[in-house]
């Protein structure tokens, strides 16, 4: 058993993440970052929960560029094959939901 307090987690780098749990080839981590991530398709669905700060989420729907602001307590849900990329505005810790070894 642990308990994690996500607004005082930091990290070296953007994205780098702490482990929380992993199961049935699940990971769950949260995640540090004050930069962009990168156009990506991850391998399998997503969940994507902003604990804090505010990110904007781009997607493709129907190859148009699309976004939306997400503030703490916002969750994206990524099916498979949703392009998309997140673009924190400033500081964010993000909990994310997906296959183990997805992009």
């Amino acid at each position: 058993m642990n308990f994690y307090r996500s607004k005082e987690f930091t990290a070296a780098k953007a994205w780098d993440a702490q482990p929380i749990a992993s199961f049935d080839k699940i990971s769950v981590k949260l995640h540090w970052t004050d930069q962009p991530y990168q156009w990506h398709i991850n391998d399998g669905q997503e969940v994507f929960a902003v604990m804090a700060g505010c990110v904007e989420m781009f997607y493709k729907e129907n190859g148009e560029v699309k976004s939306r602001q997400m503030n703490a307590g916002d969750i994206f849900y990524a099916s498979e094959g949703t392009e998309h990329i997140a673009h924190p505005q400033g500081e964010a810790r993000v909990l994310v939901i997906e296959k183990e070894d997805s992009i």
